[in-house]
């Protein structure tokens, strides 16, 4: 085995420190932190849909520390231009020459803040940079770093001054998750946290590095996927193209990011294989934001993550074997 090429046995171990690391700054919230690591494992980007003050920008922030990511920060606004994103070039009068100079996209790890709030033409931009990892500016294309990652934030409840994302890039982050608010026990040991630290702002070690990072997620390409479970997830993403409450279902790429991430929670669990239970864990994230609901159920507040809920309890589960593969019972 190559340094490059790690079990994913070694993977869980740093994974499982890299959840432990970011708890000691993101207080209780244990289940969306593994989903966003699932979503970087997965080489895919996330979406952080949350109301304001609950610590997205602390766990992008951290995240980028913690996996030793270099990191840049952009406040999407509506008059941000698709070259402050992605560069441009500059006209030196000392050499008479055009030299492109890069933007804040060139990093491994992007905080696309409140996405929403840009206009269409920049949204376009960082689609291309989120789906081909390169930007295309005067003609020339340019690689950007690996890995690269994009969280990007939503305000769910604010829409004055917004443009609301495409279907087609919705469909462009691997899955989407929420922090939510804390119990009233955990809000206050926040709240001592931040007492007893004084002034300081919360720190936390790096655990990895971006090479051992691209290790991480090169370790669930070694996770079986038996072909019932495959046929389980397919069955799952048929169905909400056929859900009467769904005008439109998940795309093929969601098949594929629901495979992808369950890999990754069944390298989460210790496991080479992937079980129905492990794709039940990721179901909702990976598909609720690509579905489009019919208007009127706006109205009653349901949601893509509703409709998901509803055909894991329909949709029958695996119950034959599952095996590895050495072809060992499980």
């Amino acid at each position: 085995m190559t340094e490059t090429t790690w079990t994913p046995e070694r993977a869980q171990q740093r994974a499982v420190a890299v959840l432990d690391e970011m708890e000691r700054v993101i207080v209780g919230k244990r289940e969306p932190l593994t989903l966003v690591l699932l979503g970087i494992l997965a080489g895919g980007h996330v979406l952080l849909e949350d109301l304001p003050g609950l610590g997205k920008t602390l766990l992008a922030r951290s995240f980028a520390k913690v996996l030793g990511l270099t990191f840049t920060r952009v406040q999407f606004t509506p008059d941000l231009l698709p070259q402050d994103l992605t560069g441009a070039s500059i006209y030196h009068q000392k050499t008479g020459e055009f030299a492109f100079r890069e933007g804040p996209v060139f990093t491994q790890l992007l905080l696309a803040d409140e996405i929403n709030r840009t206009p269409p033409k920049t949204q376009a931009a960082l689609l291309e940079a989120m789906e081909e990892r390169q930007v295309s500016a005067d003609g020339v294309t340019r690689p950007l770093p690996l890995p690269f990652v994009v969280l990007a934030t939503e305000n769910p409840i604010e829409y004055e001054g917004t443009y609301p994302l495409p279907e087609a890039q919705l469909d462009r982050f691997v899955l989407r998750t929420r922090l939510g608010y804390l119990t009233a026990e955990l809000e206050a040991d926040m709240v001592r946290r931040r007492l007893d630290r004084g002034g300081a702002p919360p720190q936390v070690s790096q655990v990895v590095d971006p090479s051992e990072l691209l290790a991480m997620c090169g370790a669930l390409e070694q996770v079986e996927v038996h072909d019932d479970v495959l046929q389980y997830v397919v069955a799952l993403v048929r169905a909400s193209r056929e859900h009467p409450k769904a005008q439109v279902g998940a795309s093929p790429r969601g098949t594929l990011a629901v495979t992808q991430l369950a890999r990754g929670a069944a390298v989460l669990a210790g496991r080479d294989y992937v079980t129905p239970e492990d794709v039940k864990l990721v179901a909702r994230a990976a598909l609720g934001h690509r579905l489009v609901l019919r208007p009127e159920l706006w109205v009653r507040r349901v949601t893509g993550d509703d409709v998901i809920g509803e055909l894991l309890a329909q949709v029958p589960t695996p119950t034959t074997r599952i095996f590895d593969r050495t072809g060992a019972s499980r």
